[in-house]
């Protein structure tokens, strides 16, 4: 059960799905239903709420402030459905959170999962995601928590400062003898994808980045970083985390003489009229 209109909630699932078709399907209504309620919202606000593009429906200015009131609103919904209907029923509240792969896998799954024991209605969606479009699914409403670089975090913004990510430069155990600085002057560097700027970040850190060459390889997951790692065909950074196990089996060697770039990290989210309790224990528990 919903408090919101019908327009309101063909409203927030666009926004979830970033689809009409996902909406329908989620509403049990047919597409022109879905874009017949979306168009009568424009008409009634004189605005404009998406945007239609190749990734799909996205919001403009106008459509993000709608959908953190939506958000706020939702927030309300528990509270007040259990006061009205006598608390027989309660309302499920999927909450989610974006971050990069491995504080998600390491830290913020395991620190989060458990609250689910306490709050019996919270449903997560777990987005792992290693682009730098983070603080953009943040501001979209896509997302309600993103970590990100504190640079990026809105002055509109709440947020805390988490642990840093540690990051260790890594490369195949068949260059041991050989000088880091031969190694990053021959070979090349393997990031996610071209937004990726943490091993630059790193080699700057040791003034370093001008003896490596201008080209990269590219991949955007941790399993085939590290094969291409191990096998010789480039080098690039890992957290300390994931590049452990590895480096304790043989199958990586850390470079640079094993030194570490910290990488600052901030938990982000707009703010809540209310804060839930659930909301707030999902803040605390993430560190």
């Amino acid at each position: 059960m919903s408090l919101l209109s019908p327009n309101l909630q063909a409203f927030v699932s666009i926004v979830h799905h970033q689809t009409v078709h996902g909406a329908a399907g989620e509403l049990g209504i047919t597409q022109t239903g879905v874009t017949q309620r979306i168009r009568a919202l424009e008409s009634e606000l004189s605005t404009t709420l998406f945007i239609r593009s190749r990734r799909g429906m996205k919001l403009t200015t106008e459509g993000q402030a709608l959908f953190r009131y939506c958000q706020a609103a939702k927030d309300l919904e528990g509270p007040a459905l259990a006061q009205i209907i006598g608390g027989a029923k309660t309302t499920e509240v999927r909450t989610i959170l974006c971050g990069p792969t491995s504080i998600m896998s390491s830290r913020v799954v395991p620190q989060c999962a458990p609250l689910t024991k306490t709050f019996k209605n919270l449903i997560f969606t777990f987005q792992l995601n290693d682009l730098d479009s983070r603080i953009e699914d943040l501001r979209s409403g896509a997302v309600h928590l993103a970590i990100v670089s504190p640079s990026q975090v809105a002055r509109e913004m709440d947020s805390k400062m988490l642990k840093p990510e540690k990051y260790l430069m890594v490369g195949s155990p068949k260059w041991k003898g050989r000088r880091f600085q031969d190694i990053i002057k021959t070979e090349l560097l393997i990031d996610f994808d071209p937004t990726d700027t943490t091993s630059m970040q790193y080699l700057k850190n040791f003034d370093l980045a001008e003896h490596i060459r201008s080209e990269r390889h590219f991949a955007n997951n941790n399993s085939v970083l590290v094969d291409l790692f191990a096998n010789g065909y480039g080098y690039g950074v890992l957290t300390m985390d994931v590049a452990k196990p590895y480096l304790e089996n043989g199958e990586l060697m850390a470079l640079n003489s094993g030194a570490v770039f910290e990488n600052p990290l901030a938990l982000a989210w707009y703010p809540r009229h209310q804060m839930p309790e659930y909301f707030q224990a999902i803040v605390r528990a993430i560190k």
